[in-house]
């Protein structure tokens, strides 16, 4: 079975850059996607038992795949078994070893988050959404294509979003300033108030 058996094309375009983050996500899509189809299927049905361990044979080919391009051990390093000597017990074991994985990953991504993310006040906040809200009156005067300028509301919509946070991203900040001072200055109908706006975002956060 093709890896778009268990995981969209959509989700695989959105995959994070991180290999890690980006493993998994494509396991957690992966297994939403197994479990889906098991439940719909008899155990006790001998054609739909053998659907079941098809299923869970190619689960296990698609994340040790994606475990070899992304280098993630033990799944890197880890083999296949011949489908004719795969068994439950390979899959249970399987489905522990990437239990055991993921939950380290989880527990490795929030630590690694909490340090990269600041604790922002409520009226820092409104700030924040004030400059925000300056900024998308500039993209939508900007002399920009529509996929330009589509593009730039989806980024102030994403940061926007971080906002709800009680911890706001530094490098969703990184990303929103990068990309707004990246765009020349002749997009701008005002380049000057554009910045003023993108540097009050990195002066209010620091």
């Amino acid at each position: 079975m093709s890896i778009l058996e268990f995981v969209n094309q959509d989700v695989l375009d959105d995959l994070d850059e991180d290999p890690n983050t980006a493993f998994m996500q494509l396991v957690n899509a992966a297994q939403r996607s197994l479990s889906s189809k098991i439940d719909a299927l008899d155990p006790d049905n001998q054609y739909e038992w053998q659907k079941i361990e098809e299923f869970r044979y190619s689960f296990m080919n698609v994340v040790v795949a994606a475990g070899k391009r992304f280098e993630i051990e033990p799944f890197h390093s880890m083999q296949v078994p011949q489908y004719s000597n795969f068994r439950d017990a390979d899959h249970r074991q399987f489905k522990s070893d990437l239990d055991h994985y993921v939950t380290q990953l989880v527990l490795d991504n929030s630590l690694r988050a909490k340090r990269d993310t600041v604790e922002v006040l409520p009226k820092t906040k409104d700030q924040l959404r004030a400059y925000v809200s300056g900024l998308r009156q500039c993209v939508e005067k900007g002399n920009m294509s529509a996929a330009k300028r589509e593009a730039l509301l989806k980024k102030l919509d994403a940061f926007e979003s971080e906002l709800e946070k009680r911890r706001l991203n530094m490098m969703a900040v990184a990303r929103l300033t990068y990309l707004i001072l990246s765009v020349p200055g002749t997009v701008w109908a005002s380049v000057d108030i554009t910045h003023k706006l993108t540097t009050n975002i990195m002066q209010t956060v620091a």
